[in-house]
């Protein structure tokens, strides 16, 4: 299967999109060629705007864009992007303006950068503010297909991408919609909810669990928010036994909008895999998802064990 990190995604649907409407432009704090917004900046020189490392300044520079009309997408790395966080709050939240912030090289699949580089709050920062929509490709498809759904939406948001390369699972024909989950496998004994890398990883636990005779689906919630609540409610209420399953901090991220929508409609035994309130170290991005239980394996262990609680 074909491997293309999500971020190459951004760049290539940039591209795309500045042929298709002269109105986008871009800005980037001096990561272009990581984040890849610099095949926009090589192919529309006059639209794109570098602001150096000055992330604050970048944002600033996007909401002055986007109250003279223009479609704005701003990138950096997720973690310097909360450098900026009081500007988005107070400019571009508040005001609900068109800024599409991009924040790359999230989670500990960053890898070897270690844990100052590593965004495990990201998501809990930018779900907690008004207005904002939060979304997280799986793969480098699902990414193009975000941003160009991002450009017929008319508001703030955040996209929350990958450093490393990830399997392809989607083709051109996948039809993308914000706030709609994607049913990648059925199931009945227990759904998987996943998002972004750990999409990936809860697929393959799946096929490990169908040889212990466990039969789960997995979903991919690409929009943490607003996040499809319907379906969480009816894949729980034929399950009774819900995992949710990211590259994020337990508290605030998916798990925790998973358990607010079950909480408030249909409480039922829930697990949450991911970083249990503590950074990780440096390494290699494999190694580190099998240390702290992120890989397929370490899932599919935990849903063994996790079954035969059901009420």
């Amino acid at each position: 299967m074909e491997k293309i990190a999500t971020r190459d995604g951004y760049g290539r649907a940039l591209v795309e999109l500045g042929k298709q409407n002269p109105n986008v432009v871009a800005l980037d704090a001096d990561l272009s060629d990581s984040t890849r917004s610099e095949y926009f900046a090589k192919q529309f020189p006059e639209r794109f705007f570098s602001m150096g490392i000055a992330e604050q300044n970048m944002i600033g520079a996007a909401a002055g864009l986007a109250f003279s009309g223009k479609i704005v997408y701003a990138s950096t790395f997720a973690i310097f992007s909360e450098r900026a966080y009081e500007f988005v709050r107070n400019v571009v939240s508040r005001n609900k303006l068109n800024v599409k912030i991009a924040g790359s090289h999230a989670g500990i699949f960053t890898g070897e950068d270690g844990k100052s580089a590593q965004a495990i709050e990201d998501i809990a920062a930018y779900r907690a503010l008004p207005n904002m929509i939060v979304l997280q490709p799986c793969d480098a498809v699902e990414t193009e297909k975000i941003v160009f759904a991002l450009a017929g939406y008319k508001g703030p948001s955040y996209m929350r991408m990958h450093r490393n390369p990830v399997p392809v699972i989607h083709d051109a024909n996948y039809r993308f919609e914000i706030g709609k989950a994607e049913v990648l496998r059925q199931g009945k004994d227990a759904v998987i909810f996943a998002t972004g890398t750990l999409v990936h990883e809860a697929l393959k636990a799946a096929e490990i669990l169908k040889n212990e005779g466990i039969d789960v689906f997995v979903v991919n919630i690409h929009t943490i928010k607003p996040i499809d609540e319907k379906l969480i409610i009816d894949l729980a209420k034929k399950t009774n036994c819900v995992i949710t399953a990211e590259d994020h901090n337990v508290i605030g991220g998916l798990g925790s909008a998973v358990a607010e929508v079950l909480g408030e409609n249909y409480p039922c035994i829930m697990k949450r895999i991911g970083l249990k309130d503590m950074y990780a170290e440096s390494g290699k991005p494999d190694e580190l998802y099998k240390k702290y239980g992120l890989d397929s394996q370490s899932i599919a262990e935990e849903v063994i064990k996790f079954v035969s609680k059901k009420r």
